[in-house]
């Protein structure tokens, strides 16, 4: 199978999952994420779903010399906490609970033609721009060595 394929295909796969999860509902992310308040559980079973289905699937890739479409296996080789790593945390963590969108769920949810995630999705966009313009030049090969590819 082609890799591109093979990522459409998981891409779909991904996307449907989030759609039956229902974490394209920012009402649905706000309310698991609202411990102290009217408190929603039952994404805590889509993420212990998908972690045991990870955990299975990473038993299973250990006995492989290779992933079936790409030569070697890579994984992230800077095993620091570094500033740049809180902040976008952070980031990631304060706007998730404020907007109830995920970038992955919005993109996907962008499809519904919903304003407040078309804006969202555009705001997202932007503020990957921006860090792309202002991000100090790395060396070539320094993102694979970092795990940040």
């Amino acid at each position: 199978m082609n890799r591109s394929v093979a990522a459409f295909v998981a891409g779909v796969v991904f996307g449907v999952g989030l759609i039956v999860a229902q974490m394209t509902n920012p009402a649905k992310v706000i309310g698991f994420l609202d411990i102290t308040g009217n408190w929603d559980p039952s994404l805590a079973l889509v993420m212990g779903g998908a972690v045991v289905v990870f955990g299975i699937a990473y038993r299973l890739s250990r006995r492989r010399s290779a992933p079936l479409l790409a030569p070697a296996f890579v994984a992230p080789r800077q095993r620091e906490v570094t500033a740049p790593l809180v902040m976008g945390s952070l980031v990631f963590g304060v706007g998730w609970g404020l907007s109830g969108f995920c970038p992955g769920p919005a993109v996907v949810g962008s499809t519904f033609s919903e304003p407040r995630v078309w804006a969202f999705v555009a705001a997202m966009l932007a503020g990957m721009l921006v860090y792309r313009l202002r991000r100090p030049r790395m060396p070539t090969g320094a993102a694979e060595d970092s795990g940040a590819a």
